[in-house]
């Protein structure tokens, strides 16, 4: 026998050939993509096959016992199936695929793909299913309307990610035939490293004033906030805890305002790459929520002093693309 490995490569080549000829794919196509005719393909379902043999037995019985209702019977089941091909093929035709909205997510969440489906005709367009290789979703569109998707797939690493190849596919109206098409839109998302979830706070970073900061801001109260479960005992604010029965901690802002640092070379020289990205991640999604300045530095690039949603980003994606080229990669 043949070991798999060595049939891998040359299946590999075959499935992009067909894909490349027969549903004319590339590696990505530009927005927005409008189905035209020669993208829809055409063929009976499970209950299309069952419906054609039992309209050819049909024929067969009307034919040996010459039964003038039996032919018209069949050739007026015939004509409704025929009818049911062009149904379902107009029901993808002109149909116009764009992006939707693609939040960020951390490494380990879900993806969100933003996926917008719109016609121009003034007939409503109806069970049109939209499938990729880990989500399904159903929708109808009314006369000249639009639908915004979202199909979900895992996020096993951080950095760019493609929505992948993507099925839209009908059975209207009678689930005789399937009309379908088969395309790799360019839609990508940044997957964000995961964050630790039981990360230490940071050391502590000097401002430029020259005192010391710390991330929790040992020098002014500034109020409570919810608890997190790197949070020492000490910050936990006990006689609120006692009043309101919810567990909160106190937030302190330091005495001289200066930024907090997350410096890649802080942290324990043994510890991994990506392990690192992950610890860093925390730090900065924290500083973030507590509205605090912060910096960020890595080998070759340093972001900050700021605040705020714009500059969390702006930290979140160099972690995520740390030693990444910038481009997006290939669909699979």
């Amino acid at each position: 026998m043949i070991p798999h490995r060595l049939l891998a490569g040359p299946l590999s080549r075959l499935r992009h050939s067909i894909d490349r000829r027969l549903f004319r794919l590339r590696p990505a196509e530009a927005l927005p993509i409008r189905l035209r005719q020669r993208r829809i393909f055409v063929l009976p379902t499970r209950a299309g096959w069952v419906f054609g043999l039992t309209l050819f037995a049909m024929l067969l019985a009307s034919i040996n016992y010459t039964l003038s209702l039996g032919f018209a019977l069949t050739f007026l089941l015939a004509g409704v199936g025929i009818t049911s091909i062009f149904h379902a093929f107009r029901t993808l035709l002109d149909l116009e695929v764009s992006a939707g909205p693609l939040p960020a997510v951390h490494s380990g969440e879900a993806a969100q793909f933003g996926l917008i489906l719109s016609h121009r005709r003034h007939a409503a367009r109806e069970a049109i299913t939209v499938r990729t290789a880990h989500s399904v979703v159903n929708t109808d569109l009314a006369p000249g309307a639009h639908a915004t998707l979202t199909l979900t797939a895992p996020t096993p690493a951080r950095g760019w990610q493609r929505i992948g190849r993507l099925t839209i596919e009908t059975i209207f109206p009678l689930g005789l035939i399937r009309a379908w098409s088969v395309l790799t839109p360019d839609i990508t998302l940044l997957v964000y490293p995961a964050v630790e979830a039981t990360a230490p706070p940071p050391p502590s970073s000097t401002g430029i004033d020259g005192r010391t900061h710390t991330a929790s801001g040992d020098d002014d109260f500034a109020g409570l906030r919810a608890h997190r479960p790197t949070d020492s005992p000490r910050q936990v604010a006990w006689k609120a805890v006692a009043r309101s029965g919810t567990l909160v901690s106190k937030q302190f802002q330091g005495g001289a305002g200066g930024p907090l640092t997350f410096d890649w070379y802080h942290l324990p020289p043994a510890m991994p790459d990506e392990a690192r990205l992950q610890r860093l991640a925390r730090w900065v999604v924290d500083a973030a929520r507590d509205d605090a300045r912060w910096t960020l530095r890595l080998p070759g690039q340093t972001l900050g002093p700021d605040r705020g949603a714009q500059h969390r980003h702006r930290c979140l994606r160099a972690l995520a693309l740390f030693r990444f080229d910038h481009h997006v990669p290939a669909a699979n």
